[in-house]
C-alpha cells in the first residue's frame, strides 16, 4: 500500500470535460462578467490618474490621487471575492493600510500615495478592459459556434485570469503584511519610549528634585543661623544629611528603573535574582544561559520579569513563584509562574498588554495561561541577538 497525500488549499479546478459541469458554468459566468467589470475598472483608473495627475499643480491633485488609491483597494476586494466565488482561487486579502496615528497630513498623504496594493489594483483595472472584450467575445461566440470544445477554451482563458489575480491582487508573499506590522511596532516603540520619558520626568520632578530643593533651602537657613544659633544650625545640618541620604536612594531607585547597574555588570541571572529578592512573594530563579544576549534584549527581559513580579506582589495573592530563563536555538525564553488566584488577562488593566506590545515590537511573543483559581504561567519569548563582545556566562541556581 502506498500513502497518497493531497496538498492543502489546492485551488485547482477539476479537469475540463466536454460536458458542461458546474465549474465550467462558473468559469463562463466569470468570463462574461469580465467585460462590464473591465469597463468599470478602466474608467475608474483612467479618471483617477487623469484628474489626480492633471491637478498636481494645485493643492488638490495629490489628495485626490491618494483617495483614488484607497478606492482602488475596494475594487480589488470585489475582484478577489469574484475570483474566489467563480474561479475557486485561494487568495488572501492584503494587509490594511498601516496605522497613521500621530503622522502629519503630508506623512499620511505620502503613505497613501506609495501604497503598493492600490497601484497594483489600478494596473489590474487598466489592463482588464481589452482582456474583458476578448473573453466576452470568445465566450459568446463559443456558446454558439464552438460549444463542443468551449470548456477547454474557457479553462485556458480562466487560467490566465487566475494568474492575473494571483500576480496583481494577492499580497506580495507576506511583504505588505510584514511592512504593516513593522509600522505598527514602530509606533508602539515610540509610544513606549515617550511614556518612559514622561515617567522619568515625573519621578525626578516629584521625588529627587523636590527633595533637593528642600535640602538647598534647609542648608541656606542653617548657614544663616550658623553664627547666631550654632546648635539650631547643627540640627538643621543633621536633617539635611538625612535628606541627602533619601535623595540618593531615590536617585538609585530611579537609575535602577532606567537600567540597573547589576544587569550591565553581572548579567541577567544576577539582575533577576536581585529583583526577585525585592518581591513580597518567595521567588525561585533559575537561569540557564551559556552566554549573554544583546544588551537591548537583556533590558527587555529584565523589565518584563520585573513588571510581572510586581503584578504578583500586588494582585496575585500567591504564596510562591518562580522565574525560569533559558536559551532555545536563537530565542531567549522566560517563564514566570505563581500559585495565586489566576484570572490574568491582556485586557485586565495590569500592564499585560503593554508588555505584549513591547515584546511584539522586537519580534517576541507573550502568552498568558491563567485560569480562574490559578495557577498563572506567563511565557515570553525574545530573539537572542548575540552581543558584540564576550561576557561572562550565567550560572544555574
Amino acid at each position: 500500500m502506498t500513502a497518497r497525500t493531497t496538498p492543502l488549499h489546492d485551488d485547482r479546478p477539476p479537469p475540463a470535460r466536454f460536458a458542461y459541469g458546474r465549474y465550467t458554468w462558473k468559469e463562463i459566468a466569470h468570463l462574461l462578467v469580465n467585460l462590464p467589470m473591465g469597463v468599470v475598472g478602466f474608467v475608474y483608473t483612467v479618471s483617477v490618474l487623469s484628474v489626480g495627475i492633471g491637478l498636481t499643480v494645485t493643492v488638490v491633485g495629490l489628495p485626490l490621487l491618494a483617495m483614488g488609491l484607497l478606492g482602488a483597494r475596494l475594487l480589488g476586494r470585489f475582484e478577489r471575492a469574484r475570483a474566489r466565488k467563480l474561479l475557486g482561487v485561494q487568495v488572501d486579502e492584503p494587509s490594511p493600510m498601516p496605522g497613521q496615528r500621530g503622522q502629519s497630513f503630508l506623512g499620511r498623504l505620502w503613505s497613501n500615495l506609495k501604497d503598493p496594493v492600490g497601484w497594483r489594483t489600478m494596473l489590474y483595472g487598466f489592463i482588464r478592459l481589452p482582456w474583458g472584450v476578448l473573453t466576452f467575445a470568445v465566450t459568446t461566440v463559443g456558446l454558439v459556434v464552438l460549444w463542443p470544445v468551449l470548456p477547454f477554451i474557457v479553462r485556458g482563458l480562466t487560467n490566465a485570469d487566475r494568474a492575473m489575480v494571483r500576480g496583481l491582487l494577492s499580497p506580495s508573499d507576506g511583504l505588505e503584511r510584514r511592512i504593516a506590522e513593522l509600522e505598527s511596532d514602530r509606533g508602539v516603540v515610540v509610544d513606549t519610549a515617550a511614556a518612559d520619558l514622561r515617567r522619568i520626568e515625573r519621578d525626578l520632578h516629584d521625588g529627587a528634585q523636590a527633595r533637593l530643593v528642600a535640602l538647598a533651602m534647609g542648608l541656606g537657613l542653617a548657614k544663616e543661623k550658623l553664627l547666631e544659633d550654632p546648635d539650631a544650625a547643627a540640627s538643621m545640618v543633621d536633617e539635611a544629611h538625612g535628606e541627602v541620604k533619601l535623595a540618593l536612594q531615590e536617585l538609585r531607585d530611579l537609575a535602577r528603573g532606567i537600567h540597573p547597574a547589576v544587569l550591565t555588570d553581572r548579567g541577567l541571572n544576577a539582575a533577576l535574582s536581585s529583583v526577585a529578592s525585592r518581591c513580597t512573594v518567595p521567588v525561585k530563579v533559575t537561569a540557564d544561559l551559556p552566554a549573554r544576549p544583546a544588551a537591548a534584549i537583556e533590558g527587555i527581559a529584565y523589565f518584563t520579569v520585573s513588571e510581572l513580579l510586581q503584578n504578583i506582589s500586588k494582585h496575585s495573592g500567591a504564596r510562591s513563584a518562580s522565574v525560569d530563563v533559558w536559551r532555545a536555538d536563537e530565542r531567549l525564553l522566560i517563564q514566570v509562574w505563581d500559585d495565586g488566584r489566576g484570572g490574568a488577562r491582556l485586557d485586565g488593566g495590569s500592564g499585560m498588554s503593554g508588555l505584549a506590545d513591547r515584546l511584539g515590537a522586537v519580534d517576541g511573543l507573550f502568552v498568558i495561561e491563567s485560569p480562574e483559581g490559578g495557577p498563572t504561567t506567563i511565557t515570553a519569548e525574545l530573539p537572542w541577538r548575540n552581543r558584540s563582545t564576550d561576557t561572562a556566562p550565567g550560572t544555574r541556581r
